[in-house]
């Protein structure tokens, strides 16, 4: 049976909303939660030995955890919080940008990348593997065809690299050094007032015609659809997909969970999650096709 993984939360919550949401996931049927800031560097309500600690908690209910990085490395001090997440020999590292990979390798730290790593042949899988990799993500613009295609190339490489796949949640699609959030309030991102805390699901950004093109989330865009593959879950446990990742958000989580849980079980979920959601769904990707399109009906 695949795993469920519940990915590094993309937005800016308070320390207790943090600890109140992951005190409800230790009860969750998922199996591994990725911790730590993966956005913005100015997102401190956590400092690194906040997230260690929770870590050890988790792992304590019986979870596996991993630490995740920061997608863009900008000054030292985003560096002195790598290399403290790879310093510790207590849990797997999830670099998500290149920095990452250099001091988990450096330090012998297994690893596994993130979804914002550009891996797209088995050429790079075998390099990193030979420095520690222990799985990887599939890029979020990557689809099924793409996919397969790298599990049966890792598998005539003899290589066992776990697949892990976003599945469930608006996608991280791209970073900047500038910061969208404090531009929208006219403010300096050096002095942005922390604004993300006022939007805990990221800043919906329309079209002229009002159709929801992108969340806006500090330094990071989203897409305006939600990523929802949960009716493609079959067809992954069959191409030899390892995890199903879910984003978190900060209501309704625990039946996101539930429904994924019953459908890798093979149940048929309780309620129609289309109808359960605010944001369009989309899975345009999973099929080559442009990412906001909704292919399946």
């Amino acid at each position: 049976m695949m795993k469920l993984s519940l990915g590094p939360i993309l937005w800016f919550w308070s320390k207790q909303s943090v600890f109140d949401f992951y005190a409800k996931a230790a009860e969750w049927p998922v199996d591994t939660l990725y911790l730590g800031e993966v956005v913005c560097s100015r997102r401190r309500e956590l400092k690194p030995d906040d997230w260690i600690d929770l870590a050890r908690d988790l792992k304590a209910c019986g979870k596996n955890v991993v630490l995740s990085t920061l997608t863009l490395i900008e000054s030292e001090a985003d560096l002195r919080r790598l290399r403290r997440f790879c310093e510790q020999g207590d849990f797997m590292v999830e670099a998500n940008d290149q920095s990452a990979l250099q001091v988990a390798a450096r330090n012998r730290i297994p690893f596994v990348t993130g979804p914002s790593m550009n891996i797209y042949n088995v050429a790079t899988l075998k390099i990193l593997a030979n420095q520690g990799l222990q799985g990887w993500n599939l890029p979020v613009e990557l689809g099924r065809d793409t996919l397969g295609q790298l599990i049966r190339e890792l598998e005539q490489e003899g290589l066992e690299l776990p697949a892990e796949v976003f599945s469930w949640g608006f996608l991280p699609l791209a970073w900047s050094s500038r910061c969208f959030t404090a531009r929208h309030y006219n403010l300096p991102k050096d002095n942005c007032e922390f604004r993300c805390l006022e939007h805990p699901d990221g800043m919906e950004l329309r079209s002229r015609e009002n159709q929801e093109l992108f969340r806006l989330n500090g330094i990071s865009t989203l897409s305006g659809s939600r990523y929802d593959l949960m009716r493609e879950l079959p067809e992954m446990e069959r191409m030899g997909v390892s995890t199903v990742r879910l984003s978190p958000e900060h209501q309704g989580m625990d039946d996101v969970v539930k429904r994924f849980d019953q459908v890798r079980r093979g149940e048929t979920p309780d309620t129609n999650p289309l109808q359960l959601v605010e944001a369009p769904p989309c899975d345009g990707y999973w099929y080559g096709r442009p990412g906001m399109d909704q292919v399946r009906n």
